[in-house]
C-alpha cells in the first residue's frame, strides 16, 4: 500500500501543519512517511503546498506527479491540481476560497465550506483542519481517532488548549466529506 497526497494554498492557512499532523498520524500507525514542504519566498498570502507519502513499506521516491489524495485551499491550488489528479482520485476543495465547479468528472471533488465550518467553530484558523476531517471521509488508511491522538500527541503543550476546537473541525469536515459521498454512491 501507498498513498499519495498533496496538500496546497496560501501561506498562513495551514498547509505545513496539515500536512504533518497526517504524517504523525501514519508514523503512530507504524507506517512509513515522507512529508516535504514547499513554499514562496513571502510566507504569509505567497503559495505553499506539501507532499506526504505513507507506505506500509520503504517509500522508493517522495515525488508524487498524480497525486490519488489532495486538498485545495484556494483557487490557484484548485487549478493546478484538479489536472493532475489520477482518475478515481479524491480532491477536497476549501468551497469558502473557490467561485468554480470542477471542471473534471473522473475524480470525486468533495467542496467543502471549510472557512465558515471554521468561523462557525469561533476560530478561522482552523480551515485547515475542516479539510483534514474531509480528507479522512475519504481515505481509509488513518482514522479520525489517529489524527485526534497525533494532534494531542505532537502539538506543543502551549497550544494544548485548543484541541476541543481542533476535535470538532476535523468531525465537522468529516461529516460534510460522508454526507457528499454518500450522496454520490
Amino acid at each position: 500500500m501507498q498513498k499519495e497526497i498533496i496538500i496546497s494554498g496560501f501561506g498562513g492557512q495551514g498547509v505545513l501543519f496539515a500536512g504533518q499532523v497526517i504524517a504523525y498520524a501514519a508514523m503512530d500507525l507504524g507506517q512509513e512517511v515522507t512529508w516535504i514542504p514547499s513554499y514562496g519566498p513571502e510566507m504569509r498570502g505567497g503559495t505553499a503546498n506539501c507532499t506526504i507519502v505513507i507506505a506500509d513499506e520503504e517509500i522508493g521516491s517522495p515525488l508524487v506527479k498524480h497525486p490519488p489524495y489532495a486538498i485545495a485551499l484556494n483557487l490557484p491550488s484548485f487549478d493546478k491540481y484538479e489536472p493532475i489528479m489520477q482518475t478515481g482520485g479524491y480532491l477536497i476543495v476549501n468551497q469558502s476560497m473557490v467561485d468554480r465547479g470542477p471542471k473534471r468528472d473522473d475524480i470525486h471533488t468533495i467542496l467543502v465550506p471549510a472557512n465558515e465550518i471554521a468561523e462557525q467553530i469561533g476560530d478561522k484558523k482552523l480551515t485547515n483542519m475542516v479539510t483534514v476531517g474531509a480528507l479522512l471521509a475519504a481515505m481509509a488508511e488513518i482514522s479520525l481517532e489517529a489524527l485526534e491522538a497525533a494532534l494531542k500527541g505532537h502539538l506543543p503543550t502551549r497550544h494544548q488548549h485548543l484541541l476541543p476546537k481542533n476535535y470538532e473541525a476535523l468531525r465537522r469536515g468529516y461529516e460534510t466529506a460522508k454526507s457528499q459521498l454518500a450522496v454520490a454512491a
